[in-house]
């Protein structure tokens, strides 16, 4: 080799090396972080230094008595409740309460709404009566309900003239 072409050669080295050197210094992006990343590292949650919810508790001082107690504890489990819905022709809406305890049934209706007591002590039909229209003035309400499940029932009612009577033939729904 010759010697100028010794100094070339060092020559092109040396700027690959400059070049080299200076892209290594260049500041480069960082690439994104993806999803999974994110989901990776765990972040710093700020915390306070107070309670989320206050735990103050309450002493009663002086202790109720028994019977004290006793008359305000008097607790009723109906178990005999139910309700149920039944659609009517000519069309209407009828939302039955029946608390067998009482032998009673609660109608609601967009009319209005009566409680009525049991007239007879079968139990299909079972009969049901109020000396009250649905809409709380003059008349009566009575309602027949059919079956051992309440599945049907007839609905009469009559407002001050109590020759002109209503009936609606109802079904239960499901």
């Amino acid at each position: 080799m010759n010697l100028g072409h010794l100094r070339t050669s060092a020559f092109i080295t040396g700027l690959l090396a400059a070049a080299i050197s200076m892209s290594a210094c260049q500041q480069q992006q960082e690439p994104e972080q993806s999803l999974e990343d994110n989901i990776a590292e765990e972040q710093a949650v700020p915390m306070s230094a107070e309670p989320a919810d206050p735990n103050d508790t309450v002493v009663a001082i002086e202790d109720a008595t028994v019977n004290e107690v006793q008359d305000d504890t008097i607790a009723t489990v109906n178990t005999g409740v139910s309700q149920l819905t039944y659609l009517c022709s000519p069309e209407l809406k009828v939302e039955a309460t029946y608390t067998d305890e009482d032998d009673q049934v609660v109608i609601g209706t967009d009319m209005g709404t009566v409680t009525l007591t049991k007239t007879n002590d079968g139990s299909n039909p079972e009969v049901y009566n109020v000396a009250t229209a649905i809409d709380g003035g003059e008349g009566f309400t009575q309602w027949r309900v059919a079956h051992g499940a309440r599945e049907t029932g007839v609905m009469r009612m009559a407002g001050a003239d109590e020759s002109n009577v209503n009936t609606y033939e109802c079904k239960k729904t499901e």
